[in-house]
C-alpha cells in the first residue's frame, strides 16, 4: 500500500496524514472548507483535557492520558502555545461528593495526577471559588489548537502531502484494481485506502462509501460568554463542575485562556444544522434527518424534561446563564459577561438513543471510518492518528 486519501482536515484528519507520512505513505487530504480546522477544531475551548471523567480502558482513557503528553510535547517542539495550568472540579453542594469521590477514582484508575482537596485549599488556587470539595488535577492544560493545526500543515507541505482545500467529496466507490475512487468537485482521487476523519460529516462519508455506520452524527451546539476585561480577575485558571455522569457534556465551566481571557460555558442544545453556530443557522435536510431518526426521539423523551428544557432556557437567558457560573464563582453576575460564540459538537447517536460515550472506528475493506471522535479527540489526535495508522496498515 502507498497512497492512501485523508477526508477531513481538522486536528484528528491532519493528524492522521502527518503519522501516515512519517509511516512512508503518500497522502492526499481533502477539506471542503476554504481553510484548515474550519469546525470542531477551530471552536472548541482549546484545553489539553488530563482523562480524567473516562471509563477506565476505553479509548478515550488510554488515549487522552497518552495524548496529554504527546499533544503537549508536539507544541512544545513546534513551537505552539500552550500551558499546562492545572484545573479545579469543584462540588458545590454536599450531594456531589459521591460523584466527586468517584471522579477521584476513576483519576487514579487512568492514571491521571489528582488529589481531593477542602475548600480552603481550593481558594489558593481560585479565591473566588465556592465549594464544599475539590479535585485538583495538574495535568490539565490550555493550547492553541488551531496552532497545531497549521503545525501540521506546515509539516505536511513540507513533506510534499496533496492538501486540497475546497474539495468536498461528492461520491466514492470501489477502484476497478482495488482501492478507492474518490470524487470531489474538480477530480477523481484514485488511492489504496481511505480514511474518513469528516467530524460532523463523517456518518454521511460512511454511507457514501458503501457503509452502514453503526450510528448517527447528531449535531449539538455549544455556546459560550466570556467575562469582561476588568473581571477576568475572578478567575485564575480552570474551574469546572462535577458533571452529571448520565451525560456526555461537562456542564458549563469557566477557563482562562493564552491570551488572558475568560471563556464560560459551554451549555448544550440542538443544532438546527450539523454546522449551526447560531439558532438562525437552519438546514431543513438536517432537521428533517434528526426527525427521522428513532434515536432522536428516544433521547428527547429521556432528557428533553427538564434537563434538555434547562439547557434551552439557559441559550436564551443571560441571567440563567450567569446564574450556573455562580454557583462556581459566586461574584459572576449577568453584568459581567458578554457572548463570545459557539461551537457545533459531532455526537454519534445509536437507534436506541444511547449516545456513544466512547471513540468509534469502524472499518471496511480498504477505509477506516472515525464516526465519533468529540472531546477529548483534540487532546487525544496524535493518539488516534497512531491507532488508525496502523489499522490502515492492517486493511
Amino acid at each position: 500500500m502507498r497512497n492512501v486519501v485523508v477526508v477531513g482536515g481538522g486536528i484528528v484528519g491532519l493528524a492522521v496524514a502527518w503519522e501516515l507520512t512519517r509511516r512512508g505513505l503518500d497522502v492526499t487530504v481533502l477539506e471542503k472548507e476554504p481553510r484548515w480546522a474550519a469546525h470542531q477544531t477551530g471552536h472548541n475551548s482549546n484545553v489539553v483535557h488530563a482523562g480524567l471523567y473516562y471509563k477506565p480502558g476505553s479509548f478515550k482513557a488510554r488515549m487522552s492520558v497518552a495524548g496529554n503528553r504527546s499533544i503537549v510535547d508536539f507544541a512544545r517542539q513546534y513551537g505552539v502555545p500552550v500551558e499546562v495550568c492545572g484545573k479545579l472540579v469543584v462540588a458545590t453542594d454536599e450531594k456531589e461528593i459521591p460523584a466527586l469521590n468517584t471522579l477521584a477514582e476513576r483519576a487514579e484508575a487512568n492514571g491521571v495526577p489528582a488529589k481531593k482537596i477542602s475548600p480552603a485549599e481550593a481558594r489558593e488556587y481560585e479565591p473566588e471559588v465556592a465549594c464544599v470539595a475539590a479535585l485538583r488535577v495538574e495535568s490539565t492544560g490550555i493550547i492553541d489548537f488551531p496552532g497545531v493545526c497549521q503545525a501540521l500543515v506546515r509539516l505536511l507541505d513540507e513533506a510534499g502531502v496533496d492538501l486540497r482545500l475546497n474539495s468536498p467529496v461528492l461520491a466514492i466507490r470501489a477502484g476497478s484494481t482495488g482501492g478507492v475512487e474518490v470524487a470531489t468537485g474538480d477530480d477523481v482521487v484514485q488511492a489504496d485506502a481511505l480514511v474518513n476523519c469528516a467530524g460532523l460529516h463523517s456518518d454521511r462519508v460512511a454511507r457514501l462509501a458503501g457503509l452502514t455506520p453503526s450510528a448517527k452524527i447528531v449535531p449539538f451546539r455549544g455556546e459560550y460568554y466570556e467575562l469582561k476585561p476588568e473581571r477576568r480577575g475572578l478567575v485564575k485558571g480552570l474551574i469546572y463542575p462535577v458533571p452529571d455522569p448520565t451525560l456526555p457534556f461537562l456542564g458549563v465551566h469557566l477557563t482562562r485562556m493564552l491570551d488572558g481571557s475568560v471563556h464560560a460555558g459551554p451549555n448544550a442544545v440542538l443544532a438546527l444544522r450539523r454546522e449551526g453556530y447560531r439558532w438562525r443557522d437552519f438546514s431543513a435536510k438536517d432537521v428533517a434527518e434528526v426527525a427521522a431518526f428513532p434515536g432522536a426521539w428516544r433521547l428527547a423523551k429521556k432528557y428533553a424534561f427538564p434537563t434538555g428544557l434547562d439547557e434551552v432556557r439557559r441559550s436564551f437567558s443571560k441571567k440563567r446563564f450567569a446564574a450556573s457560573l455562580a454557583r462556581l464563582v459566586p461574584a459572576v453576575t449577568e453584568a459581567d459577561i458578554v457572548r463570545h460564540g459557539s461551537g457545533v459538537r459531532a455526537q454519534a447517536m445509536r437507534r436506541d438513543g444511547s449516545l456513544v460515550d466512547d471513540f468509534l472506528i469502524e472499518t471496511a475493506r480498504d477505509q477506516v471510518h472515525v464516526l465519533n471522535a468529540p472531546s477529548p479527540a483534540a487532546t487525544s489526535a496524535l493518539e488516534i492518528a497512531r491507532h488508525i495508522a496502523d489499522q490502515v496498515s492492517e486493511s
